[in-house]
């Protein structure tokens, strides 16, 4: 309660003239909670008091200029419910001796908590309306314990995870476009929903470098850096630098990850990638360890505009930027970076006027796929990964890009990917339904293979037609070509394995 406005204004100004009440600030600032800034001392405490303070008071966080702020390895997440201007502040994180590598450096939080749903028993695919209403307009997350997903093949092989997707859910339950509901779930064992804020939250500028941390090389995943779990955020002129990466080292989640959200764009920021470290996978058997500098899960809408990396895109050292699981509608714009990546699923993807490098676009999942005037520095413009079926149920539309490999290969496709038939996903596997192909040009002059017959648009997938007893994988469909360049004047063709694609009807636009 706001006891300014049941006072007259004559007391009012009678006790604030006494310094009995204090008038609410416009903002707060670090140094106020006893911060240094000198690069050397740990500020760590003081940032979490100031931010504290700040979301209590409800006003934004403002940082000062030219400071450096220390930020050393104590169990201390500082929590962001306000805007937040970091200016050009420099911050060091340093992750040598860490008390906890699971906590974030800030989590963005909404001052709304997450509820059950209650009255939801099951939902079926493309089900408009959940049956219930709501408080507000929130992200549900349905689950199905007894129904397993995304059963992952491969060195990292694992028994799958639990039937799950994002739902975008008015407060009538009316599931909102883009969002559809991608299952039949029979029963749910659990229904959790979290509200949207309708008031965006902006956090603005900080230079931040990771002093990287030197654990041994396994699975033992570190989470430094901000926690978006708040829906209506933008992140913008962001920097993240890393530094002193050793010869070995633990890998990160993403020091951008976010998680259980909607409508969160990120633009205008300047991001690093991590070293690839090997370590012993499920299989018994030496796996490179997946590291991101950005991760998405579980969220809806995220945008990306203007990202770059400090370390070459095509440096094979360096994992891929960016990764994400159980999303819906992903954007790319105007990116100049190593990877795009949706593991366990997405739904809707748009890349648009973006150049990957050596690890390319690699995804599973569902709805449209559009590529538009993007360059994939790769032998593949797009990969469906091989560790989840190499599936998209869906639409593919691939208009105005270049696959301009920059190191020799043996054969280049449009869609590649890897389904023998002798695992069990736990979904039905196949390719599109609708693949539209316009001006693509294929730039193979880095191609000095002597078995290289040209570029194909499908891999061979590992599949043996003759072959009985297989897992069924659905490829049949319409192929419309419209425009195909390729430097060396081979022909674009189906596939080095055509009888696995016999279902698709090609049709090619005459000019």
């Amino acid at each position: 309660m706001n006891v300014f406005v049941k006072m007259p204004a004559a007391t009012l100004l009678a006790l604030l003239a006494a310094g009995m009440l204090q008038a609410k600030p416009k903002y707060v600032t670090y140094e106020k909670y006893g911060a240094i800034g000198d690069g050397a001392h740990d500020d760590m405490p003081a940032i979490v008091a100031a931010h504290n303070a700040a979301n209590e008071m409800g006003v934004p966080v403002k940082v000062k200029s030219g400071k450096t702020y220390y930020i050393a390895g104590g169990n201390l997440s500082a929590v962001i419910k306000t805007d937040t201007d970091f200016g050009d502040a420099r911050f060091i994180i340093d992750d040598i001796d860490l008390e906890n590598v699971k906590a974030p450096i800030f989590k963005v939080q909404s001052y709304q908590a997450p509820y059950d749903v209650k009255g939801v028993s099951s939902l079926s695919k493309g089900q408009k309306n959940i049956g219930v209403s709501l408080p507000c307009r929130s992200l549900v997350i349905p689950e199905n314990n007894a129904h397993k997903v995304y059963i992952r093949k491969g060195l990292n092989r694992n028994a799958g995870t639990a039937q799950t997707e994002v739902i975008v859910v008015d407060k009538d339950g009316n599931v909102q476009p883009g969002s559809e509901i991608i299952w039949d779930y029979e029963r749910l064992s659990a229904c959790k929903a979290y509200p949207v804020d309708e008031k965006p939250l902006v956090i603005r500028g900080g230079i931040f470098t990771t002093i990287a941390n030197r654990w041994e090389s396994r699975y033992n995943y570190h989470h430094r850096g901000f926690l978006i779990e708040r829906s209506n955020v933008l992140v913008t002129g962001l920097t993240h630098l890393v530094s002193d990466e050793q010869d070995h080292g633990a890998p990160y989640t993403g020091f951008l990850n976010i998680n259980k959200a909607v409508d969160v764009t990120v633009e205008d920021c300047l991001m690093t990638a991590h070293k690839t470290y090997t370590t012993i996978g499920a299989a018994g058997k030496p796996v490179k360890m997946g590291s991101y500098d950005i991760s998405v899960g579980r969220s809806v809408n995220t945008t990306f505009r203007h990202i770059r990396q400090t370390t070459d895109i095509d440096d094979t050292a360096y994992w891929g930027l960016m990764a994400s699981n159980f999303c819906k509608s992903i954007t790319m714009e105007d990116c100049i970076v190593s990877r795009f990546d949706a593991h366990m699923g997405v739904k809707d993807v748009t890349l648009r006027n973006c150049t990957f490098g050596h690890m390319g676009t690699q995804m599973v999942g569902f709805g449209t796929l559009l590529l538009e005037n993007c360059e994939i520095h790769r032998d593949r413009l797009v990969l469906l990964r091989s560790d989840y079926g190499s599936c998209w149920d869906g639409e593919m539309i691939i208009r105005g890009c270049t696959l301009k490999p920059v190191r020799d290969a043996k054969e280049l496709h449009i869609v590649s990917g890897t389904n023998n038939g002798d695992h069990d996903f736990g979904y039905l596997c196949g390719l599109p339904s609708k693949i539209k192909i316009e001006n693509l040009t294929v730039d193979d002059s880095a191609v000095k293979n002597e078995d290289y017959a040209g570029p194909f648009i499908f891999g061979s997938f590992g599949r043996n037609p003759n072959a009985e007893g297989l897992q069924p994988f659905k490829a049949e469909g319409v192929i419309t070509i419209d425009g195909v360049t390729v430097t060396s004047g081979k022909q674009l063709q189906l596939s080095p394995n055509p009888k696995v694609f016999a279902g698709y009807e090609i049709r090619r636009v005459s000019r």
